[in-house]
């Protein structure tokens, strides 16, 4: 929990109990939550908490780049910890997201610009049917 409180003081942000415990949620999904997802599970822990609460938070988390809104079916924002450059893969079968490691010839080695445009983020993801579900 030290850990997770240093990373909030380091943004300049208040280490609520709150923000601690839905942090470290975070910091241990697997697979992308929505906001739903994170309320429904903080709750148990915290029966006080409004999903209110949860949605602020998460907007602050996304705010100063602690997490990241991953938006690919344009229904709901999904959450993830920053990592370094990566993908996602969407199961179109059971919805989950994964975090992957794909090496782009185009993307690798920019550093801030294409054709004069600069760059700032780049954001890729792919979809299909996860191998747990081609499995079952």
């Amino acid at each position: 929990m030290e850990q997770i409180k240093n990373r909030l003081e380091k943004q300049g942000i208040k280490p609520t109990y709150q923000r601690l415990r839905i942090l470290e949620f975070l910091m241990l999904a697997e697979n992308h939550p929505n906001a739903e997802t994170i309320y429904e599970n903080i709750v148990k822990i915290i029966p006080t908490i409004s999903c209110t609460t949860v949605y602020n938070t998460l907007n602050l988390f996304v705010e100063n780049t602690l997490i990241h809104g991953i938006t690919i079916t344009g229904v709901e924002i999904r959450y993830g910890i920053g990592k370094a450059d990566h993908h996602h893969f969407l199961c179109k079968k059971c919805g989950k997201i994964y975090d992957i490691e794909v090496h782009c010839p185009f993307v690798d080695g920019v550093t801030s610009e294409i054709n004069g445009h600069q760059i700032q983020e780049i954001h890729g993801y792919f979809k299909g049917i996860c191998k747990d579900c081609l499995q079952s």
